[in-house]
């Protein structure tokens, strides 16, 4: 692998950061390997992705705790309602049990352009390893990798473990897989990020904020008690002024998901740091 093939975009995040939203959702089944590999080929600099927990302490991607119905096939090839989804507590499950379902072939009544393909959800460490394989025929630098910790304070110990033991078992993958310069870790649970910014003061991090939280930017910082690397609001609450409040702290703002090429553009023209796209193709554009 050449030296350019291995740098890193990290460092201080000198660069309009272009991720690509559990891969590229819209064009490939979301969270899986091949989604992952996919968005290489397009202009990202970041994978943003989303992992839970498995019975026996397996890190693995999935944006819910459980398998989704807009999603699933079972092994007998039927489909998971959305009355039953959250009985499929992933949580509940050893790794070898979430390979029996199928997360690629549904038609996703959202996203009609993404492709079909038979896949599961992967570990994280698998991606790690993914990843560095396909980048050893690409000249171009190494991606970053934005990982949300799917935790929540009414769920801890249902659905996952508690923010301590979480961000010890993702940090143990990071760590094993020599990722630590390359991921930003994720959530809109600040304890994650309390508990990962006194016990791994060097990893980057990103508050999640979604649009329905009326707090202001200053008491979400109170809130976290430290200063993330970068805040991550939904798209609808960026204004010319919160731009401004976060480039003062000397954080990075990077609104999420937005799906459409004029918004993107007005976004970046306006000063925001990066976008999170399910179509990270229309960076191309």
């Amino acid at each position: 692998m050449s030296k350019e093939a291995v740098k890193s975009p990290s460092g201080d995040f000198g660069f309009f950061d272009k991720q690509g939203h559990r891969g590229c959702r819209g064009l490939m089944p979301e969270n899986t390997i091949p989604a992952m590999i996919n968005a290489l080929g397009m202009a990202i600099t970041t994978l943003e992705m989303d992992v839970v927990i498995t019975k026996d302490k397996k890190v693995i991607l999935s944006h819910e705790p459980f398998f989704n119905h807009e999603i699933t096939t079972t092994a007998n090839g039927s489909f998971i309602n959305e009355e039953e989804e959250k009985d499929f507590n992933i949580y509940k499950m050893a790794f070898a049990e979430t390979k029996k379902f199928d997360v690629g072939l549904r038609p996703h009544p959202r996203f009609p352009q993404q492709q079909k393909i038979a896949v599961t959800k992967p570990l994280l460490s698998e991606v790690f390893v993914a990843i560095k394989e396909a980048m050893m025929t690409r000249r171009r630098p190494m991606p970053l990798y934005n990982i949300e910790t799917k935790t929540m304070p009414a769920t801890d110990n249902i659905y996952h473990p508690a923010p301590a033991e979480f961000i010890k078992l993702l940090m143990k993958v990071i760590k094993d897989n020599g990722m630590e310069e390359f991921v930003v870790i994720q959530s809109f649970d600040f304890r994650t990020l309390q508990y990962l910014n006194k016990n791994h003061p060097t990893i980057k991090t990103a508050m999640l904020v979604e649009g329905t939280n009326k707090n202001s930017f200053k008491k979400q910082l109170k809130d976290i008690g430290f200063i993330p690397t970068i805040y991550s609001p939904e798209h609808i609450l960026v204004t010319q002024n919160l731009i401004e409040e976060c480039h003062q702290q000397n954080i990075k703002i990077i609104p999420w998901t937005v799906n459409d090429k004029k918004e993107i553009d007005r976004l970046k023209a306006l000063g925001v740091d990066g976008i999170i796209t399910d179509y990270p193709n229309l960076f191309n554009e």
